[in-house]
């Protein structure tokens, strides 16, 4: 049922995103779009090394993207680039597959795993976390020594 979506701890995120709003100077930076629904994501990241030192997102989705936004925001300080990339693939194959929810800081994902039954909203739900690793894979390049001029 659709009320499986909507419990009380899913609206409570998705009305307190952790992080919310644009960082002035990033090292990275993505924006991600819904073709289906029109949510957006942008998310700013600062790095050092492969880890996020600081993080902003600034989220216009329903309320399953903005809960999704929330468990990302809640945990991303200190994630590296494999733990993202990590994440993603797993909350992915959660959605459109029925996999195991994923492990370690993003766990709370595992509430969104009703969404797995409403092929339609998988692509607002994914899109903070698609966001967050192109923004860290983006700060990698400009500030790795071989993306240097």
């Amino acid at each position: 049922m659709i009320d499986d979506l909507y419990s009380a701890k899913l609206l409570r995120l998705a009305a307190e995103i952790p992080h919310a709003g644009r960082l002035a100077t990033p090292d990275g930076s993505a924006e991600k779009v819904s073709k289906l629904c029109g949510s957006r994501v942008v998310v700013d990241v600062k790095v050092d090394g492969e880890r996020v030192t600081d993080f902003a997102q600034d989220v216009k989705a329903c309320a399953l993207g903005q809960a999704s936004a929330s468990v990302l925001g809640a945990n991303v300080i200190g994630a590296s680039l494999p733990e993202l990339e990590v994440a993603a693939e797993q909350f992915r194959a959660m959605l459109k597959a029925g996999g195991p929810p994923p492990e370690g800081r993003f766990s709370d994902l595992q509430m969104l795993a009703p969404v797995k039954d409403y092929p339609a909203r998988h692509a607002s739900t994914l899109l903070a976390f698609e966001a967050a690793v192109e923004a860290v894979r983006t700060a990698g390049t400009r500030t790795s020594p071989a993306g240097a001029a």
